[in-house]
């Protein structure tokens, strides 16, 4: 059984023969499988809390928007700040997270980003202010964002020969935790009398579980990082910087995230407005964007194993971008019928994420280069898809209508396409980057 690589051989890599010596010396006694294997388990367990807690913090609040808003007299241009945040940590703080990483290691870091999550999502429930509220959000979206870009570089590194498998539990948990948010935040604030402040604060429990395993993760492995640290591509090949601009795929690869960004935030943010105005109930209106979520837990799973067997990923990235085609002009000219059918294509279409975390960990030889692969490939990213919910906002309220913000939506597929079949090629930044 393929089990994560251990610590010390991950990161100390393959050495030189040491100098012949006279000495009889009798070699250290290797950890016992099952410890090996347990802490495997340890850490693919840490991986899947981790990804649940990456989108309650923003899909809870956007269930409850109203009566934060009420309850802390928040202005309508601080509630345009708090859509508007997201992406901007992701973008920005992603950058830190490669240098981070080296100094302390990614087990450190995620630890700390759960600890970020876990205290911004309890703290930001009992403060009255929404100047305060907003910065307690930016703190654990920090978390989110290090987390974003260092669990990809942790499974890489811990689980070389399991990368496919992982991804697809990670990007599964990452479905749950958003499903999971959406569908139980308002039936579990109003359980609890109504109160916001529960409704939001009960994540930050969630986020807690989430450290309590991370720290066991890095107790159990006491990870090392600095210049020492190496790989299998030889000693301190994890830290060697990489001229990163000059690769093609790695552009490709963050135009990709950032259009297939666009699609699922814009989707995310608007489909129960979407189908309403089309004589959806409000309630189905809820359940359809529940099975746009639902759709993508499953095939999260499943898209990184297939993807991974074959030499490079163009055909998912086509298929994929036709579903969104079909699904967003399906919903353009007749959301009101089938509108199962739309929701289905709509969420086929936003597994574009697990497929481009899935190129994130091909594209690069080493856990370093998939460090920068990341921080680069996310951050601009996330840049890219900052205007689409907005501009779709902005199409809307001019025309009264959703056929040009859907319309758009369909037509970025087209440029999704085009950068992911550059990005899905078979071939990895380390020999791009040093032409």
């Amino acid at each position: 059984m393929s089990t994560a690589a251990d610590p010390a051989a991950t990161e100390t890599g393959s050495r030189p023969p040491a100098a012949p010596s006279t000495e009889k010396t009798t070699p250290a006694p290797a950890a016992p499988a099952a410890v090996r294997n347990g802490a495997a388990v340890l850490l693919a367990v840490a991986v899947a809390a981790a990804a649940v807690n990456l989108r309650p913090v923003v899909t809870s609040l956007g269930a409850l928007l109203d009566p934060v808003r009420d309850g802390l007299g928040m202005s309508a241009t601080t509630a345009g700040l708090l859509a508007a945040v997201p992406p901007l940590c992701f973008a920005l703080l992603g950058v830190c997270a490669p240098g981070l990483a080296r100094r302390t290691g990614p087990i450190a870091v995620v630890t700390a980003a759960m600890a970020a999550i876990a205290a911004g999502v309890l703290a930001r429930s009992f403060t009255g202010s929404a100047v305060v509220f907003l910065l307690l959000t930016a703190l654990a979206l920090a978390g989110v964002a290090l987390a974003n870009v260092l669990i990809p570089v942790v499974i890489k590194r811990y689980f070389p020969d399991r990368v496919a498998p992982m991804i697809g539990l990670y990007s599964m948990s990452l479905s749950v935790g958003t499903s999971l948010a959406a569908a139980t935040t308002v039936p579990l604030t109003n359980a609890m009398g109504g109160d916001w402040r529960l409704g939001l604060g009960v994540w930050g429990l969630l986020a807690v579980v989430a450290l309590l395993v991370w720290l066991g993760v890095l107790f159990a492995r006491r990870e090392k990082s600095g210049p020492a640290t190496a790989t299998a591509a030889g000693p301190a090949a994890a830290h060697v910087k990489l001229p990163i601009l000059r690769s093609r795929t790695a552009w490709a690869l963050g135009a990709f995230f950032g259009l297939q960004s666009t699609s699922a935030y814009s989707a995310m943010g608007w489909l129960p407005k979407i189908y309403h105005d089309a004589g959806v109930s409000e309630s189905a209106s809820g359940v359809l964007l529940a099975l746009v979520m639902a759709v993508s837990v499953p095939v999260s799973f499943l898209l990184p194993n297939l993807a991974a067997r074959r030499g490079d990923q163009r055909l998912y990235v086509v298929v994929l971008g036709l579903a969104g085609i079909a699904g967003f002009l399906g919903l353009m000219l007749a959301a009101g019928t089938v509108p199962w059918l739309w929701a289905v294509l709509v969420g086929l279409s936003m597994c574009a994420f697990p497929l481009a975390l899935t190129m994130l960990g091909l594209r690069a030889r080493t856990p370093g280069g998939v460090t920068q692969l990341s921080a680069f490939a996310q951050s601009l990213g996330y840049l890219i898809s900052i205007p689409g919910p907005i501009l779709m906002g902005a199409l809307y309220q001019s025309t009264g209508r959703w056929y040009l913000p859907l319309g758009l939506l369909a037509l970025l597929l087209v440029p999704q396409m085009l950068v992911g079949l550059r990005a899905a090629r078979a071939r990895h930044i380390e020999d791009e980057a040093v032409r």
